[in-house]
C-alpha cells in the first residue's frame, strides 16, 4: 500500500492502514448490492456561527448494512459496527436546505451554511434534487444568555475506552453494545452542571465521523448533554487511512469553535492519554484569556510531554484541575453554582 508520496506505508499505522482496506475490498466484494443506490442523507448535529448556521453530513448508499443497534448479541455489534465503517458514499450528489446547497465530496462528506437561526434548537429539512431523498437536519444556536462554552474530549473523558492504544479502542468500540458502554457518570455530571441548560457543549474527538449517530445513541442513553461534535475523517483509501493527525485535528477544531462563538470564554475537558493537556496548552497560547479552565483526567500515568505540558499549564493564567476522578470538581462546581473557579 502506497502512501501520498508513493511510498509503501511502513509501522504500525502503515499495517492498520493495509487491515482497513483489506477488510474493505472484502466487505465490497460480499454484501448484496441492489441495481442502483437508494441515496440516504445522514445528517451530523450543526451549529451556529455568529453569521450563519453551519449544516454538515454525509450521503451513503442505502444497502449499507445495519443491525438493531442494541441487539443483545456481541456478534450483532460487531455486524452493526461493521456496517457503520464498510459504507458506500456518494460524491457528487447535491444536498439543499431551502435556496443553499453543496455538493458531496469523494467521500460523501458535504457542508455549507444557511442563514443564522434565532436561539434554540432547530429542524432543517435536507433533500437532494439529484436523488428525491430527504431528511432532517438538527442546528443548536446558542442563547444570548450563556456565560461560558464547554468543549469536551470524548474516548476516556466522557467514555471509558482505552483510546490511547487504538487497537484497544477499535476492539471496544466494536464489540460492546450501546447498553454496556461506560460513561464516566462524574463527567456526565460535570458536563450538565456547566451546561446548567443555556450554555453550549461542543465534542472535539479523533473517533471516525462513522461513529456520529453510535456517540449520540450512547450519549443520549446515558444523560451526556448533547451538543456538535467534531469527529475526524477516517479516510481509509488506497493511498490513505486518516487525513488529519490527532493533534492537529483537534486543534483545527478548537479554533473553529472559538471563532463560531466570539463573545463567550471556554473550558476545555480531557484527558492524559491522548496528550490533551499538550494541546489544550497550545489551544491556550493561540486564544490567551478565552481558554479559562482546562480539566484533564488523569487516564495512565502521564508522558513526558503531559508532564510538561501541565506545568506549563499551571504557569499560565488560566485554571487547571487534573485528577483520577472530576468528582471534587464537580462538588466544588455545584457548591459555587456557577463555572468552576
Amino acid at each position: 500500500m502506497r502512501g501520498p508520496q508513493g511510498k509503501r506505508a511502513q509501522g504500525p499505522n502503515g499495517a492498520l492502514h493495509r487491515f482497513f482496506v483489506g477488510l474493505e475490498r472484502v466487505w465490497d466484494r460480499l454484501r448484496p448490492r441492489k441495481a442502483a443506490p437508494e441515496p440516504v442523507i445522514e445528517a451530523y448535529l450543526g451549529y451556529a456561527t455568529a453569521e450563519a448556521c453551519v449544516l454538515r453530513g454525509r450521503v451513503l448508499s442505502a444497502n449499507r448494512f445495519m443491525a438493531p443497534i442494541d441487539t443483545p448479541s456481541r456478534w450483532a455489534a460487531v455486524r452493526n459496527m461493521a456496517g457503520n465503517f464498510f459504507t458506500d458514499e456518494l460524491p457528487g450528489v447535491r444536498v439543499a436546505a431551502g435556496t443553499s446547497e453543496a455538493v458531496t465530496d469523494e467521500e460523501g462528506y458535504f457542508h455549507f451554511t444557511i442563514a443564522r437561526l434565532p436561539p434554540g434548537t432547530h429542524s432543517i429539512a435536507l433533500t437532494s434534487p439529484d436523488h428525491g431523498c430527504r431528511t432532517e437536519a438538527t442546528v443548536m444556536v446558542p442563547s444570548p444568555a450563556a456565560r461560558l462554552g464547554i468543549i469536551s474530549d470524548i474516548d476516556d473523558t466522557v467514555m471509558k475506552t482505552g483510546a490511547h492504544w487504538l487497537p484497544r479502542n477499535l476492539w471496544t468500540t466494536a464489540t460492546t453494545l450501546v447498553s454496556n458502554r461506560e460513561v464516566f457518570a462524574d463527567t456526565a455530571a460535570l458536563l450538565e452542571t456547566l451546561h446548567g441548560g443555556v450554555n453550549p457543549v461542543f465534542y472535539v474527538s479523533s473517533s471516525p465521523w462513522n461513529l456520529h449517530r453510535y456517540l449520540n445513541t450512547v450519549f443520549e442513553a446515558n444523560g451526556v448533554p448533547k451538543g456538535p461534535m467534531f469527529l475526524r475523517d477516517l479516510g481509509v483509501s488506497e493511498t490513505q487511512f486518516i487525513k488529519s493527525s490527532h493533534g492537529s485535528h483537534k486543534g483545527d477544531a478548537i479554533d473553529t469553535i472559538l471563532a463560531a462563538n466570539p463573545t463567550l470564554d471556554f473550558v476545555l475537558i480531557g484527558d492524559t492519554g491522548q496528550h490533551d493537556a499538550s494541546i489544550y496548552r497550545d489551544a491556550v497560547v493561540r486564544h490567551g484569556e478565552r481558554i479559562r479552565h482546562i480539566v484533564l483526567r488523569q487516564a495512565g500515568r502521564a508522558d513526558r510531554m503531559d508532564a510538561n505540558a501541565l506545568e506549563a499549564i499551571r504557569e499560565m493564567n488560566v485554571g487547571l484541575f487534573a485528577g483520577e476522578s472530576l468528582q471534587p470538581l464537580l462538588d466544588r462546581t455545584r457548591s459555587l453554582r456557577g463555572p468552576v473557579g
